[in-house]
């Protein structure tokens, strides 16, 4: 999909229907849903407005399997193994390679992650009582670099490693994410201009401490609507958290698009740059007991029409003191420019992102967090050394000539914590491989 900066064209591009979500051309997906955008006179966008990013965020889903007696054997001992030396282990069945967690949760007895370019994913230990087994959720950065047709795709091609068959009918949507970025300098968030019916909930937070990133404080930056199993919409500040989180690989993502519209990038220092997150979310209750999305042809059949009807449930307005009626306020271009794009692209899922970059972006932010923690510890050790400041430089060579002894003075015990980190960082290594593929 790709992000425009330019106005919203006032009429509606059709779905891609040979390849929907960036998916195969396979006659599983069901009959599409087609979108209606509310006429509108107020879709023009003000110039300092850029969409930098849309796309889904989160896509979690059950499956009604178990996994072989095989693999849950594997998985238990290398378990006992990460619980034991307090980190998770990389493990590797038939190719399919995940840092397994020295513990469970949520029901689930075991949990694993596939790095930022593949999933997470949750077990039960193998029930014929218990079918719905196994628990799968693609995050952020997935989606954003390869889309929900490489979703699907991976998730097909890992559980046929993992010698796990399944039908279209036992894949269960649990939560799916939507989200739009926006470029808005002058966007200031008002809880208040939020209309939506009397009984839902609105959580806010008020940043009281973002001097360094805002240059003043009280400012609101989150606004959530609604609950987490049902209909919910957040609005929030994603360049503060970005910075917050230390999650630079979005700097990538967002300046791309700018790149493409012919304009500068975005600098992580410039406070001004203000970027916005509109996100929808449906969680399970919303998703099969309102609109009965349950499988992937379900969801590429009526989410796009689930999304259009939360940007008409729930407004963001530019309120009018004048006007008690709060239904008859007009909608805020910032609105209008989030469900503009959902409604108009929403079926060209993939992006086509090259994750490369940003792999390499992950990394340096790994290795620019360590170096500025290894400094730190080395110059708190000089003092506590009594080392004086003119003689911190060859005190620092000092320390790595003391370093290199101690990893020769035990080779194994430093093989095997080189090894450990080797396997903890593996999928943002350069050598890690291309989950698409």
């Amino acid at each position: 999909m790709h992000p425009n900066n330019h106005s919203i064209p006032h009429h509606h591009r059709p779905q891609n229907i040979s390849c929907p979500a960036g998916g195969t051309n396979g006659s599983d997906h069901g009959q599409r849903g087609v979108i209606v955008a509310p006429p509108s006179g107020n879709t023009w966008t003000p110039e300092p407005y850029q969409v930098l990013h849309k796309g889904f965020d989160t896509v979690a889903l059950s499956i009604r399997a178990n996994i072989p007696l095989e693999f849950f054997e594997h998985l238990e001992t290398h378990k006992a193994i990460a619980e034991a030396e307090g980190q998770d282990i990389l493990i590797d069945w038939n190719g399919v390679k995940l840092l397994l967690k020295g513990h469970g949760g949520m029901g689930y007895r075991f949990s694993a992650s596939g790095g930022p370019f593949g999933a997470n994913w949750a077990f039960k230990k193998p029930n014929a009582k218990d079918p719905w087994g196994i628990r799968v959720t693609f995050g952020s950065t997935f989606l954003a670099t390869f889309g929900l047709g490489a979703a699907r795709s991976h998730l097909d091609r890992e559980l046929s490693k993992l010698c796990i068959r399944t039908k279209l009918d036992d894949i269960s949507m649990s939560r799916v994410d939507y989200c739009v970025d926006i470029l808005a300098p002058e966007f200031a968030l008002d809880p208040d201009a939020f209309v939506m019916h009397s009984s839902t909930n609105r959580r806010d937070y008020v940043a009281k401490h973002d001097d360094v990133v805002n240059g003043k404080s009280g400012r609101v930056t989150s606004v959530t609507i609604g609950s987490t199993r049902a209909r919910q919409v957040i609005v929030y500040d994603k360049r503060l958290e970005v910075i917050q989180k230390q999650k630079s690989h979005w700097w990538e993502i967002w300046n791309k698009t700018r790149a493409k519209a012919g304009l500068p990038e975005l600098n992580p220092k410039h406070r001004y740059q203000k970027v916005w997150r509109i996100e929808f979310r449906a969680g399970k209750d919303l998703l099969k007991d309102v609109w009965n999305i349950r499988t992937w042809a379900d969801l590429f059949a009526r989410f796009g029409d689930l999304c259009a009807q939360t940007g008409n449930v729930i407004r963001y307005t530019e309120p009018v003191q004048s006007d008690k009626n709060r239904a008859r306020w007009p909608v805020h271009p910032l609105w209008e420019i989030a469900c503009a794009e959902i409604v108009s692209d929403l079926f060209e899922m993939r992006e086509g992102q090259d994750p490369n970059p940003i792999k390499t972006v992950i990394r340096e932010q790994h290795i620019s967090t360590l170096i500025k923690n290894i400094f730190g510890s080395t110059v708190t050790l000089a003092a506590l050394e009594g080392t004086e400041a003119d003689c911190l430089p060859s005190y620092l060579q000092t320390i790595g000539r003391r370093l290199a002894r101690q990893a020769e003075a035990d080779p194994k015990h430093t093989e095997k914590h080189l090894k450990r980190a080797t396997e903890r960082y593996h999928f943002v290594l350069p050598n890690s491989g291309n989950v698409t593929k």
